[in-house]
């Protein structure tokens, strides 16, 4: 990208943002363009002869609006989560997608604190009794606070806000993050633990993470029921990381004193919802960005954002790509997800925290600097565990801050002339490390190596690998087991036994559908598997 300085450049504003976002855009003498409510088609009218889009969460930028947009260099999402653009297709024709991960972290923050706080005091069912004409403490007993241990999952820039927080109302605190090993301190007086342990010793826990598919129901049956009798579960991050099912069983056995959720698998939930009538739940309406400080700061930053992107091309918090001429981020987008989904790929495969990755790049696009895949890789590995403002500029920052280092080379003869790349994960103390190798076919990203099984595979969806003895009939078993699930197999790629594997051989399962864990358990209870995992790509 090479925005031109003196431009007045032509901004469409799709959704209500604070005035101040106006100010800055015109201040910096820009046309900013208010349309509010717009349907897909008429934006895809709209759409034609714009710089930059702002949006933030109701307006869709779908495929059809970005192929539509003839000038578009950059959408600009005012909040954190970028779920309503389409990244893959803005990568593709050379769009910036850049986000405003800061201007919501306090207030969401205070959110959880506030709904901590009003689930010990059962403060929403007094209110509630007292405006029926009730003036009865009877049921209205709560819990003190101080002294209580609070279990924060996700020690991101929230969850650290949180922990904090609860420090200074004098509370203990636990942090899990699969990034922090046991025993490390993002801050002060934080205990690191596995998630397990933080789920048996907490007394409140409150979730600060992404929605992706390895958090996607990240407090399942099993975990919920892991928790500390009596405990209380806040939810303020996204809908899908708890089971709500398992809260709901465990809240009628008495498992769970209460819950709180800012936040819902469905939005907004009917009215017989079976969370949203128990007098024990706190239901609001996901409000965790709406302060007026919060949504002023997100509206000012994405407007000082756009502006010295389209003045100067500096992309600063880019969620997709670093900023590049068109052309060259066409030429290379396919490696780019190439290397995100590597990142994904080891992130899941690997159980303990990464501590070294070394990035080998060949062919073709040795050509272009080798520091826009080593942020791709990062992105995709980080994504995974943290919250969903990791990008393209604080990733190198994330990964610093968790001790991860990624050495580079150049294979100097490479097997796919085009361009190939190389991962090797490692983790810190003991342990194999893995390795993954892929080039693109076309415009088609593929695995061709994990670790010593050579293979042809297109890395997305949902990943079945299995370690079984390789002997006639098991992938058999496999397939009658997924098929009475009516899980239907897209693809198998088979890793023959290697040295000293003692006759034990890899299957990758590319499938159409999750299968349950309850299929997953029955696979791994064949006596012929020795290991089985699932991976989200």
């Amino acid at each position: 990208m090479n925005p031109s300085p003196s431009k007045r450049a032509k901004i469409l504003v799709c959704d209500e943002l604070d005035a101040i976002a106006l100010d800055v855009l015109a201040e910096h003498g820009h046309e900013p363009i208010v349309k509010t409510g717009l349907t897909e088609d008429e934006l895809v009218q709209e759409v034609v002869g714009v710089d930059a889009l702002l949006v933030r969460s109701a307006t869709k930028v779908t495929r059809r609006v970005i192929e539509a947009a003839d000038r578009l260099q950059v959408i600009g999402r005012a909040g954190v989560g970028v779920d309503n653009v389409d990244c893959a297709a803005a990568t593709e024709r050379g769009v910036v997608v850049m986000n405003t991960p800061t201007g919501n972290s306090t207030t969401t923050a205070e959110l959880a604190i506030s709904l901590l706080c009003s689930l010990a005091r059962h403060v929403p069912q007094a209110n509630r009794a007292v405006r029926e004409g009730s003036w009865k403490k009877k049921g209205l007993v709560g819990t003190e606070i101080t002294g209580k241990t609070l279990g924060v999952v996700g020690m991101g820039r929230i969850g650290r806000i949180v922990a904090d927080r609860a420090q200074g109302l004098k509370m203990q605190v636990l942090g899990y993050d699969p990034y922090l090993d046991p025993g490390s301190a993002p801050i002060t007086g934080v205990e690191v633990v596995s998630l397990d342990d933080l789920l048996a010793r907490s007394d409140f826990v409150t979730l600060h993470v992404p929605l992706n598919d390895s958090t996607r129901n990240l407090l399942s049956w099993e975990r919920v029921h892991r928790m500390k009798p009596g405990a209380r579960l806040i939810n303020a991050s996204r809908g899908g990381v708890v089971d709500e099912e398992a809260v709901l069983e465990a809240l009628e056995e008495g498992k769970l004193a209460g819950a709180a959720f800012d936040v819902l698998a469905d939005e907004p939930p009917g009215a017989d919802h079976p969370l949203v009538v128990r007098p024990d739940v706190i239901v609001t309406p996901h409000l965790g960005a709406s302060s007026s400080e919060a949504q002023r700061k997100v509206a000012e930053d994405i407007a000082h954002q756009v502006a010295a992107f389209l003045e100067s091309g500096v992309a600063e918090n880019a969620v997709n790509a670093p900023a590049l001429a068109p052309e060259v981020l066409q030429e290379i987008a396919p490696f780019l997800r190439l290397a995100e989904t590597m990142g994904a790929f080891l992130a899941q495969r690997i159980s303990a925290p990464i501590r070294k990755l070394e990035l080998t790049i060949g062919g073709g696009i040795a050509e272009h600097d080798p520091g826009h895949f080593r942020l791709a890789l990062l992105v995709g590995m980080l994504r995974e565990s943290l919250e969903s403002d990791v990008n393209f500029v604080n990733a190198p920052g994330l990964a610093k801050e968790r001790g991860i280092r990624v050495l580079e080379s150049v294979d100097e003869d490479p097997y796919f002339r085009q361009g190939q790349i190389k991962v090797r994960a490692s983790m810190r103390a003991g342990g194999r490390s893995h390795v993954v190798a892929g080039t693109v076919f076309g415009r088609e990203p593929r695995f061709v190596r994990i670790d010593d099984v050579h293979l042809d595979l297109r890395p997305s969806g949902i990943l079945l690998v299995t370690r079984h003895r390789d002997a006639p009939g098991v992938v058999g078993k496999l397939g009658t087991i997924l098929g009475e699930a009516g899980v239907n197999i897209r693809g198998v790629e088979l890793g023959p036994p290697g040295e000293g594997d003692d006759g034990v051989a890899w299957g990758f399962l590319s499938l159409y559908d999750e299968p349950s864990d309850a299929v997953v358990s029955r696979i791994a209870a064949l006596d012929e598997v020795d290991e089985v995992q699932l991976v989200r790509l």
